[in-house]
C-alpha cells in the first residue's frame, strides 16, 4: 500500500469514527468549513465541478459558476458528513431524513413482481435515499461499487453500505451483471448510480447538448429481465430533510436490435438525470471528466481524472 493509499484510508476511517460522534450542528459546521477551504483552494475537482457546471448552465458567467461551485462543494461535503454519520442514525431519524416524490412508480414496479432497476445520478446523498428504501419501505435492493484503491478503502465502504441493509457486489470481475440480473428475476430491487461510465464501452447520449457516455447496464437489465426502469433525481433545500423525485418508468422500444433499444432507453434516463441537474445544479457531485470532449481517448474514461473515490 503506497503513501498516498494509507493517507486515504486513514482519513477515511477517522471520518466514520469520529464525524459520526459529533452533535449534528458540529457536523454541519464542520462540512462547511471544509468546503470553504477547498473550495478556496480550487483544486482540480472543484475547477473540473466548474467546467462541467458550464456546461449545465452554459451562459452563467465567471462568477456565477465560482458561487455555483461553492455551493456545489458545500452540497458535497453535507453528502460525506451525512454519509459518515448515516450509521449512527436511528431508524427514526433515517425515516424522517428523506421525502420523494412519485414513490408509487417504484412500490407499482414492486408490487408487480418482475423486479425494478432504480437509475440515479450523483445528486445530493443517494446512500440516505438507499437507506430510507430498506428502513422506511422495507424493500432490500442490490447494488454495484466501484473497487478502490487501498483495498481497505473498497472493503469500508461495502461494510458502510451493507451495515445500511444493501447487498453490495463489485463493479470488476464481470459476475456482477449476472447477479443483478438474478435479483431481478426474482422479484428484487437493483439501485444503481449511472451518470459516469465506468468501462469503455458505454452508451453515447446527448447531454446538455454534448455527447457523454453513460453506463448500458440499467437499460440492458430491463431489457434482459423485463424489470421495470425508473430514473430518479435528489436534491437538498435549506432543510435537513432530503428531496427527491421517482420519475416514470422508462418505456422500451417497440422495434429495433436490442442495442438500439438500449441506447433509446439510456438516453431517456440521460434526459430525466438532466432535468433534475438542471434543477438543483449545485447538489451534483460531478468532480470528474464526462463528457467525451473532455476525456483522452487513451484513456477509460473512468480513470480520465485520476479519481477512483470521491
Amino acid at each position: 500500500m503506497s503513501a498516498r493509499e494509507r493517507l486515504a484510508d486513514g482519513l477515511y476511517g477517522a471520518g466514520w469514527s469520529t464525524v459520526k460522534k459529533l452533535p449534528e450542528p458540529a457536523a454541519v459546521r464542520l462540512g462547511r468549513t471544509v468546503a470553504d477551504l477547498a473550495w478556496k483552494r480550487r483544486g482540480t475537482g472543484v475547477r473540473r465541478l466548474e467546467g462541467n457546471y458550464a456546461r449545465v448552465l452554459p451562459d452563467a458567467g465567471p462568477e456565477r459558476l465560482a458561487a455555483l461551485s461553492r455551493a456545489g462543494m458545500r452540497s458535497y461535503l453535507r453528502y460525506w458528513m451525512e454519509s459518515f454519520r448515516l450509521p449512527a442514525w436511528s431508524t427514526e431519524r433515517i425515516r424522517s431524513g428523506f421525502v420523494p416524490e412519485g414513490l408509487r412508480h417504484l412500490t407499482d414496479g414492486m408490487d408487480a413482481g418482475k423486479g425494478v432497476v432504480l437509475a440515479l445520478p450523483h445528486l445530493a446523498n443517494w446512500d440516505l435515499a438507499g437507506a430510507w428504501v430498506t428502513t422506511e419501505l422495507g424493500i432490500p435492493f442490490t447494488t454495484v461499487a466501484e473497487r478502490l484503491k487501498p483495498e481497505t478503502l473498497y472493503d469500508r465502504f461495502v461494510a458502510y453500505r451493507e451495515g445500511l441493509g444493501m447487498e453490495v457486489l463489485p463493479h470488476s470481475g464481470g459476475t456482477a451483471f449476472g447477479t443483478l440480473a438474478r435479483r431481478l428475476r426474482d422479484g428484487g430491487l437493483v439501485c444503481l448510480v449511472a451518470d459516469r461510465d465506468l468501462s469503455a464501452s458505454g452508451v453515447e447520449v446527448d447531454f446538455f447538448g454534448e455527447t457523454a457516455r453513460m453506463p448500458a447496464g440499467p437499460a440492458l437489465l430491463a431489457l434482459q429481465t423485463g424489470a421495470r426502469l425508473l430514473p430518479a433525481t435528489l436534491w437538498y433545500d435549506e432543510s435537513p430533510v432530503m428531496k427527491g423525485r421517482v420519475h416514470p418508468p422508462v418505456e422500451v422500444p417497440g422495434s429495433g436490435t436490442r442495442a438500439e433499444k438500449t441506447s433509446v432507453m439510456t438516453q431517456a434516463l440521460a434526459d430525466a438525470f438532466a432535468t433534475g441537474i438542471a434543477d438543483h445544479p449545485e447538489d451534483w457531485h460531478m468532480l470528474q471528466r464526462l463528457w467525451l470532449k473532455d476525456l483522452d481517448p487513451a484513456k477509460a474514461p473512468a480513470a480520465a481524472d485520476g479519481q477512483g473515490a470521491p
